[in-house]
């Protein structure tokens, strides 16, 4: 059995949950939308806090993606690069547009994510634990933006 997960990566990761569900909750729940407008403004209701953070994260992960490939074997550091900076771009090219069709290329993102930290860990360049906490995360997120979708 592999090392338990970090309590502080797991701690941090929950956190970095918070804004998509904050997404939910303007998306859902009037009152918070208004609270959240009148004080925060429109960055911070729903889709946007949403699709503007789901960006930001999707780049944070290639950034992490990089790190593991540091770790790789010469004769396979090419590839893994190459393939951490797939998630910044797919953010950067694929999530704009409206509302539901970039929420829908954010989540086709995140699922292109996930295939590629499974990778990395095969590979042994991510910690034992990581895909613990990557698939559950990978599907919260993808539940938040998929209720955007829908709604």
């Amino acid at each position: 059995m592999s090392a338990p997960i970090p309590r502080s990566a797991l701690f941090l990761a929950i956190a970095g949950l918070l804004p998509f569900l904050w997404g939910v909750a303007t998306l859902l729940i009037d009152p918070a939308y208004d609270l959240a407008y009148s004080t925060l403004g429109g960055r911070f209701v729903a889709p946007y806090v949403q699709l503007n953070y789901g960006q930001v994260i999707l780049a944070f992960m290639s950034g992490v993606l990089w790190g593991f490939a540091t770790r790789a074997r010469a004769e396979q550091a090419a590839i893994c690069y190459a393939l951490s900076v797939i998630p910044a771009l797919w953010a950067f090219f694929m999530a704009g547009g409206g509302p539901v069709s970039a929420a829908m290329n954010l989540i086709f993102g995140y699922l292109g994510l996930l295939a590629l930290d499974w990778q990395f860990w095969r590979w042994g360049l991510a910690p034992g634990w990581w895909m613990r906490l990557r698939l559950p995360m990978t599907l919260a997120v993808i539940a938040c933006l998929l209720v955007g979708v829908f709604r």
